[in-house]
């Protein structure tokens, strides 16, 4: 039986009898699926501290750590990872005990193949078909969103899909992405999809701690350890216990601090700087940079092993200027915050220019730039003059030409926002209203009522449009 589509899915076998474990992985790997493998509950943990596997098998009779007590600490920190029971007929009692902690299914031993076959590809297909259906709940909705995080452009569903498979997990998670890309909202939505989301989320720029505070910031001090340490402090990893821990700009940790990071992984436990008892601290590290650390690692300024330990899951957030669309959604969304519901709106020549600006400074520039914009329009719409002086520089005060710059995060192909086709112009001395409305309604008559295809012709966004037409009363 061939297994579900899509990427090969892995299946981790945990079974401490040789003969049963190879026979299982060999059926498995026939079947078409990647196969790891563990003798103990302990061995699975640790493979599970690396990586994510698609389905579990589980032996419940194991050395050391029972596998009831195994299913119940994986079920707590992954607990969308579906887990097939292995038992063995005179231990069915248990198979109860087993579906109260969570587990999938279960399987008689010795294990059947076709059984195996069945049970397995169930398991994971349901598995997916769980996270496509969190996706399309999301895209059914005017506007795409993810635990507060806003975009429906591919780059932005691309990404919520990947925080839909590891945000239940308790994995550690390393951040890739410009200044301004929102790495520590994005941090707080893996929090909040966990198991964790009830403990405290505790968040550390270590690129502001001087480098003589760090070690009290991160481990805490005793009641003088130094000149001025006056009474105890409980550092980050101490007050993140329980919860997640999220180190923004881990790249600038000193080689000292780097050292002592990678034990507390290691161990989960560490003293307070003047201390001399083991603190230990049960917490899911989450980590962002704006750097390549594995060029850093290459340089020799950070450390190969720490990197390691870091990059279990790495996520890439998308620049704004490669988020088509995303733009205007943004730009709204900030100045539904920044101005009174309905009181404020946006030429749509400055929305043009909003949106072929590049962005250097990303989300954070664009809310800056709107916040600005509310200040200093008048008649309650922004027009370009209101648009900071950055934005009104020449290569960006009006939509680019097909023979200039192409608008950023467009494909080649795809036409400017101001290659609107003759028919589209409204005729000199138009109201505002009129202009928007018969631009409009030319387009989607242009287009057969094809408002994808509307919305590319005229630049804007889809949620713009269904705006429009709603506010017009256009049908498509």
């Amino acid at each position: 039986m061939s297994p579900t589509e899509g990427p090969v899915p892995t299946v981790l076998v945990v079974e401490d009898e040789p003969t049963s474990r190879m026979l299982i992985e060999r059926w498995l790997q026939r079947d078409g699926y990647r196969v790891e493998s563990a003798e103990s509950a302990e061995d699975a943990l640790e493979v599970l501290s690396r990586s994510i596997p698609d389905a579990i098998c589980l032996d419940i009779e194991l050395p050391g750590m029972s596998g009831l007590d195994a299913l119940e600490q994986i079920t707590r920190h992954h607990p969308k990872l579906p887990v097939i029971i292995l038992t063995a007929d005179r231990e069915i009692e248990t198979v109860v005990a087993a579906m109260q902690k969570g587990a999938h299914d279960y399987l008689a031993k010795p294990v059947d193949r076709t059984k195996l076959a069945t049970t397995v590809r169930n398991a994971i297909e349901l598995h997916r078909l769980k996270q496509r259906v969190s996706t399309l709940e999301r895209e059914v909705e005017g506007t795409a969103s993810y635990k507060g995080i806003l975009g429906e452009s591919p780059a932005m569903l691309a990404l919520f899909r990947e925080l839909d498979r590891v945000g239940p997990t308790d994995v550690s998670v390393l951040i890739h992405g410009e200044s301004g890309t929102g790495k520590e909202l994005v941090a707080r939505a893996i929090h909040d999809s966990s198991a964790r989301a009830q403990g405290p989320f505790v968040a550390l720029n270590c690129a502001a701690v001087p480098e003589s505070l760090q070690e009290s910031e991160f481990f805490g001090h005793e009641k003088g350890a130094f000149t001025g340490a006056h009474a105890k402090r409980l550092g980050r990893f101490e007050l993140a216990d329980g919860g997640t821990l999220f180190l923004d700009e881990v790249g600038e940790l000193s080689a000292s601090l780097q050292a002592k990071l990678l034990r507390v992984l290691q161990e989960r436990t560490f003293q307070r700087v003047g201390g001399t008892q083991d603190v230990r601290s049960d917490f899911r590290l989450v980590t962002a940079t704006h750097r390549d650390l594995s060029a850093e690692v290459d340089a020799g300024r950070f450390r190969s092993d720490l990197f390691f330990r870091l990059n279990v899951f790495e996520l890439e957030l998308p620049a704004l200027r490669a988020r088509t669309g995303d733009v205007e959604l943004l730009a709204r969304h900030f100045l539904g915050t920044s101005s009174p519901a309905g009181r404020i709106d946006v030429h749509p020549e400055a929305m043009a220019v909003l949106e072929s600006y590049p962005w250097p400074g990303n989300v954070r520039e664009l809310e800056n730039a709107i916040q600005r914009a509310t200040v200093v329009c008048r008649d309650g719409v922004i027009t370009i003059g209101d648009l900071p002086p950055r934005l009104r520089e020449p290569q960006h005060a009006s939509p680019p030409s097909s023979g200039g710059p192409r608008s950023v995060g467009r494909s080649p192909s795809a036409k400017p926002p101001s290659a609107k086709p003759p028919s589209a112009r409204p005729p000199s001395g138009a109201r505002m209203d009129d202009v928007e409305r018969m631009a409009l309604e030319r387009a989607l008559a242009e287009t057969k009522g094809n408002v994808s295809e509307a919305v590319r012709i005229l630049g804007i966004g889809r949620t713009t449009a269904y705006r429009l037409m709603k506010k017009y009363g256009i049908r498509a």
